[in-house]
């Protein structure tokens, strides 16, 4: 549903529409921003009300201004009348609120920062960077309306990538032995959140451009059928860029998603499954080499496999986990009513960043752990539809990439916190404390979004001659 044109035009429609820009309403997602907002301020009622003892409301300044700005940014899509989805901004506001429920939650100490016009500790830190990937994303979801300056340099977008990698590498901090984050002034990200998008741009050009190449020529090496060597450097240059993310950065939760949604959107493009058995035989090569010569990737396997072998010590993160999600068994013990610390020490180390699945799952139980997971997938299944409905492969390729970005980000975090897969230290997106991961989540949203209006401007005619079949077209 897209809406309808608003019938009557005020003086403010009229000066709109004389900018070529007619306001449409958006039924659909006004109606699911209203059960969104119900829903976190019941939360926020329960919450405040379990820690006075009595039903109150408690302050809700935070989340009155949450839900503001939420509305705000529906008013800006219903003036500018872009006829994109209407179900990607409540489910990440729905998201994002369950955030701002958690920080207010936990110790307030967990996180603090002095942004020079004020110092602010977790809930309403959380909050000012939550604001700024809101107003992040409805920028891109309006202004955007084609997508050269994606496609068309996608090797200097992946040269920044690069350069990136290089100023953390050289210039980046250091925390409990990871090289993660780049501080300027009293700010300081993490660029490889930034990378995931510029990854997903490139990779995107890059298989639109050589699709017709890769899925039907090949290199025969004895038994195993390659593509031909010069478009084979790619795959082996990414496989690279995520080993060296482990060995340089020790961040295997980057490294695991760089791959993850390379090999899914080079089958995507080739329907070639012989090239993603063959990158997963790579990685898994690379990653046995890098267990028995680094001491924190065999850390983080041996704890994945055995928590208990050191339970006080590198085990103990993980085993709190479990022991959370066993006290929240089904229902939950309710907001607020959970174990998020004792005394002064969080239950769970990094409970804000790493292990936010683990206390909503505690406080929520096993039926609002699967509901948040299902949110994940209602943005997995608008991606993909998003993805379908695409004018052109490049499109189709990047709007499948954005959406692989978020879901799979989700189903690590939420992995390691199950002790499915080794923990890996990326966080929930749209959940998790840290602005660089809010920001570059919300350019992943505010880009699908773009995608989706069906009014954008029509893909630029191909300079090469080819012609390119649609993903959900070609046998």
């Amino acid at each position: 549903m897209t809406g309808v044109p608003v019938g009557r035009p005020s003086a403010l429609g009229a000066a709109l529409r004389r900018w070529g820009i007619r306001p449409r309403l958006r039924t659909r997602e006004l109606t699911l921003l209203l059960l969104a907002a119900l829903a976190l301020t019941v939360g926020w009622i329960s919450l405040a009300s379990f820690r006075a003892g009595s039903i109150t409301t408690g302050d809700p300044t935070l989340l009155a201004g949450y839900l503001g700005m939420l509305l705000a940014i529906h008013a800006a899509f219903v003036l500018t009348g872009r006829r994109t989805d209407q179900v990607l901004l409540p489910v990440t506001g729905l998201l994002g609120g369950l955030s701002l429920l958690l920080m207010s939650r936990l110790p307030q100490d967990l996180a603090s920062q002095d942004l020079g016009f004020a110092a602010l500790e977790l809930a309403p830190l959380q909050l000012f960077w939550l604001a700024i990937a809101l107003a992040m994303m409805a920028v891109l979801a309006i202004v955007v309306r084609n997508d050269n300056w994606l496609r068309e340099y996608k090797y200097t977008w992946a040269a920044v990538g690069v350069g990136l990698l290089l100023l953390v590498f050289f210039l980046g901090d250091e925390t409990n032995g990871a090289r993660l984050s780049l501080r300027i002034g009293p700010i300081a990200g993490q660029p490889s959140e930034l990378l995931k998008v510029i990854l997903v741009v490139f990779l995107a050009g890059y298989l639109a451009e050589n699709r017709t190449l890769l899925a039907r020529t090949s290199t025969r090496v004895g038994p195993i059928s390659l593509p031909p060597i010069p478009y084979l450097m790619p795959m082996l240059a990414m496989w690279g860029l995520a080993l060296a993310v482990v060995i340089v950065q020790r961040d295997l939760g980057a490294a695991l998603l760089f791959f993850s949604v390379f090999l899914t959107l080079l089958y995507v493009a080739t329907r070639r499954f012989a090239y993603v058995v063959l990158g997963l035989a790579l990685f898994l090569v690379g990653a046995a080499v890098l267990y028995l010569l680094f001491s924190h990737v065999r850390t983080r396997v041996d704890i994945w496999l055995d928590p208990y072998v050191d339970p006080l010590g590198t085990g103990y993160q993980v085993i709190r986990a479990l022991y959370a999600l066993g006290r929240g068994g089904i229902l939950g013990t309710g907001l607020g009513a959970g174990l998020p610390a004792v005394g002064d020490t969080p239950a769970i180390p990094a409970i804000h960043t790493d292990f936010v699945y683990a206390a909503l799952a505690e406080e929520l139980g096993m039926l609002g752990g699967l509901a948040i997971l299902g949110l994940y997938g209602v943005i997995a299944e608008r991606g993909l539809r998003i993805a379908v409905q695409a004018a052109d492969d490049f499109r189709a390729l990047l709007a499948v990439g954005l959406t692989l970005v978020v879901v799979v980000q989700a189903a690590l975090i939420v992995g390691g916190n199950l002790k499915l897969v080794p923990l890996t230290g990326i966080t929930l997106p749209f959940v998790s404390y840290g602005g660089s991961s809010l920001l570059a989540n919300a350019i992943v949203v505010g880009l699908l979004l773009a995608l989706s209006d069906r009014g954008v401007e029509p893909p630029p005619a191909p300079t090469t001659g080819r012609r390119f079949r649609r993903i959900r077209g070609e046998g």
